[in-house]
This record gives C-alpha cells, sequence and structure tokens, in this order.
C-alpha cells in the first residue's frame, strides 16, 4: 500500500463512530483492514483521474499520450531521438510556436534547436553575398566587399556560422553542402560537440611555473559556457553556442561583462588557495618554441598567462614557486557524448547508503581503500588528483563482499598511479565496482579469483598522456590486465587503452573506447608469447564500441554495432580481428576490416571508418567525420551510427530535421544542414 492509500485509509477510520472502532479493536482489526483494502482502490481511482487531467496538457501528459496530441495539432511524428526531447514532447510543445513565426529566421533556428537536441545557427547567405548596393534606399553597412584584415577575430570567423564577410555568388545546391551563398539559401549549422565542466582539478604541473589546465598534463582546447538565447525571437551569437575558445576572443573579451575568465565563467585559476583576479591575467600564446629547448614562448614574468587554445598556464617568474598541488582551475572542455567520466550526470549508478563510505581524502587513499577489505565503499567528493603508490595489493578484498571505488555525482577525480600498477587482489565471490573515475600512470591489474569487476564511467588513460607510455620501449603499454580466470569484467561508458585479458575470463564492453592509440597495435589480447605473436585474450563481448588496435581473442561471443579500426603492418602474417573459435557467436552490424577472421556475420561493413579525431583528449576524439562512408554513419541496427556514439542517434536528429524544414521553410527557399563541430 502507498503512502497516499495509507492516509486515506486512516482518514475513512478515523471518521467511523468510536463503537465501531472499539468493538473492531476487540476481535483484531478486521474493520480497519477491510477499509485499507478500499482505500488502496479508491486511491488507485483518484490517481487515475489525476493522471487523466495532467494528459490533457503536453508539458505533465503520459508518454503514450505524446504522439495522441501531436496528432491533435497536425504535428508530423518524428523519431524523437534528442536529449530531452522525450519521444518528442518538446517537439510537439513547440509546434504551435513555430507554426505562428514559419517562415521566419527565428523559426528555423529554433526547429532545428527543438528537433536535434543541438544548439543551432540559421544564416541567410543572401545577406553575405556580394552585391552592389542602393545608396539611396537601402544601405547595408555590413556588407562591404573587402574584408578588414585588421580584424583579427572577424577574419578568425571565416567559413564559420559567424563568418561577417561577403562573397561572389555560388550556384551549387546548397542541399548537398557545396553550395553556400546564393539568395533563396539558408544555412543550419549544428553544435554537435557539447561544452563539460570540471571544477576544481588540480593542474598538471609541467615545472615550477608552467602548468597546464588538463589534470593529465596533455594540451586541451578550453571551451566557453553557452548561455542559451531566452526568446525565440533571439539569434544565436558565439556565446550562445559551444565554441573553443580563442586568443583572440578571449583577449578582447577581458575585463568585460562578457569574460571567459572568473567565478561564474569558463575558466578560473586559483593559486595557493586565491583566486587569482581577471586584471593579473593575460592572454598568451604559450606554443612551444622552436629551438628544440622545450620552453613555451611568451611566459610571463609578473602577470599570469593563459592560451586557451592548448589550455597552458604560465605563472609569473617574479613570484615563489607554488606548492605542490596548490595551483587548482576550474576550466570547460568539448566531447561528443557524456562517457570517461565527468561532472556529467550518473545518479542513476550510484547506489548505497551513507553508512558504508568511506571518504578518501589526500595523501590516505591507501588508508581508505585498506579500510574496505570486508566491505563497503570508497568515495571521492572533488576533481582533483590524487596520488596513489602503487603496492600489492592497492585494493584487496575479503570473501563474499562487495567494494565500490567512485567518485560522488559531479565530480571527476584524477588517481595518479605511481611506482606501477594499481592492483585489485580479491578472494572468490567477490564484485568490484570503479566509478567515475581518472586513472592515469599506470594499468588497473585484476589478480586473485573475484567474481566481477565492473568500470563504469571511468577513464584509464590511453596514449601519450599515460607517463609509462612516455616511455619508447612502452609504446603500447596495457591499461587494463586481468590475470584473473572466471572473471566477468564489464566496461560501461568508459574509454580505455589496450587490454590484456587472460584467456579464462570473460569481458563484455558497452558504449565505450578501447584505445591503443595507433590501428596497428593490439587493443585486445592475452599478450604475447616472447616472439612477437599475440596469444589470445579471454571471451568478448562488445556493444555500441569503438576499438582502436588489433584484436585478438578466445571467442567474440557477440559483436553489434562496433567499429574495430585495425590494420596490420605491411608484410605481417597476423590478423586485424581474429578469433580463434568461429563456430560459435556473431558478429552483427559492425564495422570489420578486411582478412579478419571472425565468427558468422551479419550485415558488416569492411569500408574504413574515417574520425574527426583519433588522439584522446581531444574535442572530436572518435567522433564519425562527414566523409565517412554512409554504410557506417547509418549502419548499426537501428539505422544509427556504428560506433560508441550510436546512442546519440545523429542520423535519425538529421533527418527529423529534414522532415521539419519541408513545413517551416519559406516557398523558394532551399536549406543546407552543416555540422560546425
Amino acid at each position: 500500500m502507498n503512502t497516499n492509500a495509507e492516509e486515506l485509509a486512516q482518514q475513512i477510520y478515523d471518521r467511523l463512530p468510536a463503537v465501531y472502532r472499539l468493538r473492531d479493536a476487540e476481535v483484531g482489526f478486521p474493520l480497519r483492514e477491510l477499509v485499507a483494502v478500499v482505500a488502496e482502490q479508491t486511491a488507485v481511482v483518484q490517481e487515475g483521474l489525476e493522471q487523466a487531467y495532467d494528459d490533457l496538457f503536453i508539458e505533465t501528459c503520459a508518454q503514450w499520450v505524446v504522439p495522441y496530441i501531436g496528432d491533435l495539432i497536425g504535428a508530423r511524428p518524428l523519431h524523437g531521438k534528442a536529449p530531452g526531447a522525450a519521444g518528442g514532447r518538446a517537439e510537439v510543445a513547440e509546434t504551435l510556436g513555430l507554426r505562428r513565426r514559419k517562415g521566419t529566421l527565428a523559426a528555423l533556428e529554433q526547429t532545428a534547436r527543438v528537433v536535434t537536441g543541438y544548439p543551432a545557427v540559421a544564416v541567410e547567405f543572401f545577406t553575405r553575398l556580394l552585391v552592389t548596393q542602393y545608396v539611396q534606399n537601402h544601405v547595408r553597412l555590413e556588407n562591404r566587399a573587402t574584408i578588414d584584415v585588421r580584424d583579427e577575430l572577424a577574419l578568425e570567423r571565416l567559413n564559420t556560422a559567424f563568418d561577417s564577410s561577403t562573397r561572389t555568388l555560388e550556384v551549387r545546391r546548397i542541399a548537398s553542402g557545396r553550395g553556400r551563398y546564393n539568395i533563396p539559401n539558408i544555412g543550419l549549422f549544428l553544435f554537435r560537440i557539447q561544452s563539460y565542466r570540471l571544477r576544481g582539478a588540480t593542474a598538471a604541473r609541467v615545472d615550477d611555473f608552467r602548468y597546464t589546465f588538463n589534470p593529465l598534463g596533455i594540451d586541451t582546447a578550453l571551451y566557453n559556457d553557452p548561455r542559451t538565447e531566452t526568446e525565440i525571437t533571439q539569434f544565436a551569437r558565439p556565446e550562445n553556442v559551444p565554441l573553443p575558445i580563442s586568443r583572440v576572443a578571449m583577449k578582447q573579451a577581458m575585463n568585460t561583462a562578457a569574460t571567459y575568465y572568473g567565478a561564474n565563467a569558463a575558466m578560473l585559476l586559483s593559486v595557493n588557495g586565491v583566486d587569482v583576479p581577471e586584471s593579473d591575467v593575460v592572454v598568451c600564446n604559450l606554443s612551444d618554441l622552436n629551438d628544440g629547448s622545450g620552453n613555451w614562448a611568451h611566459t610571463q614574468t609578473d602577470k599570469y598567462g593563459i592560451d586557451p587554445v592548448l589550455g597552458r598556464i604560465a605563472l609569473p617568474t617574479n613570484d615563489p614557486a607554488p606548492a605542490e598541488g596548490s595551483v587548482i582551475v576550474n576550466f570547460r572542455y568539448g566531447f561528443s557524448d557524456a562517457l570517461g567520466g565527468g561532472e556529467y550526470e550518473r545518479g542513476a549508478d550510484i547506489a548505497g547508503t551513507a553508512s558504508e563510505t568511506i571518504s578518501a581524502t589526500a595523501p590516505d587513499v591507501q588508508l581508505a581503500l585498506d579500510a574496505v577489505a570486508g566491505g563497503g565503499i570508497v568515495e571521492f567528493a572533488d576533481s582533483r588528483t590524487y596520488t596513489l603508490a602503487s603496492t600489492t595489493p592497492n585494493l584487496a578484498v575479503n570473501a563474499g563482499q562487495r567494494v565500490e571505488v567512485r567518485a560522488v555525482n559531479g565530480a571527476r577525480p584524477v588517481i595518479q598511479v605511481t611506482g606501477g600498477d594499481l592492483v585489485i587482489d580479491a578472494d572468490s565471490n567477490t564484485h568490484i565496482v570503479l566509478n567515475g573515475l581518472v586513472i592515469a600512470g599506470g594499468a588497473v591489474r585484476i589478480t586473485g579469483s573475484p567474481e566481477t569487476v565492473t568500470l563504469r564511467h571511468c577513464t584509464l588513460v590511453p596514449g601519450i598522456a599515460r607517463t609509462r607510455q612516455n616511455d619508447p620501449e612502452q609504446p603500447d603499454a596495457p591499461s587494463l590486465i586481468v590475470e584473473s580466470d572466471n572473471v566477468t569484467v564489464t566496461l560501461d561508458r568508459c574509454i580505455v587503452g589496450p587490454i590484456l585479458a587472460s584467456n579464462g575470463c570473460t569481458v563484455v564492453i558497452t558504449h565505450s573506447i578501447i584505445d591503443a592509440t595507433d590501428e596497428e597495435r593490439v587493443a585486445f589480447s592475452a599478450g604475447n608469447d616472447g616472439s612477437g605473436a599475440t596469444l589470445p585474450g579471454g571471451t568478448l563481448r562488445i556493444e555500441n564500441s569503438t576499438a582502436f588496435g588489433r584484436v585478438h581473442t578466445q571467442q567474440i561471443e557477440r559483436a553489434s554495432n562496433v567499429i574495430f579500426a585495425a590494420r596490420v603492418p605491411s608484410g605481417d602474417a597476423a590478423l586485424p580481428v581474429r578469433s580463434e573459435r568461429t563456430q560459435q557467436g556473431c558478429v552483427r552490424f559492425s564495422v570489420v576490416p578486411p582478412r579478419s577472421r571472425t565468427p558468422k556475420r551479419y550485415r558488416c561493413v569492411t569500408e574504413a571508418a574515417r574520425f574527426t579525431s583519433t588522439r584522446f583528449g581531444t574535442p572530436g576524439y572518435c567522433q564519425l567525420s562527414r566523409a565517412c562512408a554512409e554504410s557506417i554513419r547509418r549502419g548499426a541496427d537501428d539505422e544509427s551510427e556504428i560506433g560508441v556514439f550510436h546512442d546519440l542517434y545523429q542520423p535519425q536528429r538529421e533527418s527529423d530535421l529534414w522532415t521539419r524544414l519541408d513545413e517551416f521553410l519559406r516557398f523558394g527557399m532551399e536549406a543546407g544542414v552543416f555540422y560546425a563541430s
């Protein structure tokens, strides 16, 4: 019985004459139980009436009612895959308002934003045509025949959604994406890269006076904090969409209301516990010098230099060097989706009571891990960097226990392992969970005999960002090593480097990236036999993921919507993807390189996938390029794209936009859709 039914039953029972209640008490309260049954059914009817009223409004109706309300107003059904669209709820809610403004540029921009879920900018290209002006009646001062080469910001925005320069007529069709500048043409620019924040992170130290915003010590483009327009009549400006911050834009915005720096802005620098004021910050180019010294250009003596393009910080050399770990930063970075750990919402994957939780604090992280050998939760409350010395083991778990090491919702701590690997040694019938962590400097090594090990929203840093991989003798050092047999290791929404998995284990991978940093290196195996030949790793189940590098497994039990981006070095007899067992399992709707040996395939393609970027830490990391084959961009089992970003449903969102453009585009106008990021 729910709370409402209990309250209703008590109200009914209290209204009965006292004599009946007294007699009821004498015989064990059968009347009260009867009243409770009646009240429970009454509460069900009451809840149904309330929901029936709510179903009259698009904002509160049940999900199944949304298409019926849409049908009443003539809204054509869409896929409704945009985040926040709730199966088309937002799009139906906006339909009447958009129809009142049908044919206007503002309505088209709002339509693109609502239908796709991406920030959008609509551009009328006829306003950017170079034409002879009627100076008596219709002067357009912004329509100039030449470009002001002294306007750095305007030059920077050439060929973008905010390009203000004029062009000559272009006769190619805009719908094909080839032409733009013509009288009937309208362009819709969609921004797929999102801006994610990171607060209170420990800046990575290069030396006493040089740091990087990224706690992993890699160059990272800093992004703005996009502010959504409040009115449909307001056109999107650069501050309304997620964009990387340029040096010119930040320099011009310093000490203005539109600043990128500050406590409530896109970035903030704190040294020794004190926030650096904006007046002490200068924007400069901190690129590497070309003299082989490893130094940066334009380092500062009395100011704090920030390079938003590279995400670098130069402290004033006239001041004392700050204490270790005392340079703290807030910043925003760009990425396609919420995976690999971050301050994004992941509350649905966090469970457990406060009594089970032990807070991890520096430098006592190892003490917290030791305290949960008998079960419990170790929790990191912020996004700082924690140093953990490799021991044997770092996390020991007694038989029959469950241990979780996690970040609180809204935090992304970095665990920097020194001296080796983070070792997990568990007894039988144990369950270990890592959630929301970034682990660098060493691999996660699983030993003992655990039953399950689960990694959710974690990054086991691949590539040059790992300290050990700076060693040229270990260019493809593994990020995850599974030495245990009969264990199921699950990776969900993770980014990891190469995986070494023992022959007897099972690895389950969903919505994740496996990155060996090169398609010719090995991403999944059990190691090598000493002669250079790889040994087959454990059983692999992988879905909606992208794997950079060769795969050698005992058995591919199931592979669905997976990009295997693998290549064999010239003259090598190895196979890009190899399964020792081919009579069991299946590979479906996946990208499989030629010469691969796999179980039975269904609707797979052999074309090589093309990406915006394959380098970890860049905004377009693992994002499919627009030049990628259509068989990959729409080749999944539900006609979404194959790979790790399958659940973004980008083809469906674009298709929904074209459906709506047919309704809201003015007669005689043509539209083109361009991905601005």
